[in-house]
């Protein structure tokens, strides 16, 4: 079952955001899924709000965001913002173009 993870990192912007995407794609781009090493990633948004940044996901399932968190986790801790729990939701329904 598809998911929605929502992670929000108060305090912090884009430069965090950046350096994260920039070790995800060994210092390229981030402009397609097939950029990043997540398998099972559907969808992918962020940007700024209130007081930090979000980040919203829908996975193709739990099992798939977990494998992705061994490698996301690492790169956060290293940058010192290893803190925070996403909210994760079951999708009911999820349309892509």
């Amino acid at each position: 079952m598809a998911i929605i993870v929502t992670f929000e990192i108060p305090g912090v912007g884009q430069e965090l955001y950046d350096a994260v995407i920039s070790r995800l794609t060994d210092g390229g781009e981030f402009t397609s899924l097939a950029d990043i090493p997540a398998p099972g990633l559907i969808s992918h948004m962020a940007g700024p709000v209130e007081g930090g940044w979000r980040v919203v996901d829908v996975w193709e399932s739990e099992e798939a965001l977990e494998s992705f968190s061994k490698i996301l986790q690492p790169i956060l801790a290293d940058l010192g913002h290893a803190d925070g729990e996403p909210q994760i939701i079951p999708a009911h329904n999820v349309v892509t173009r």
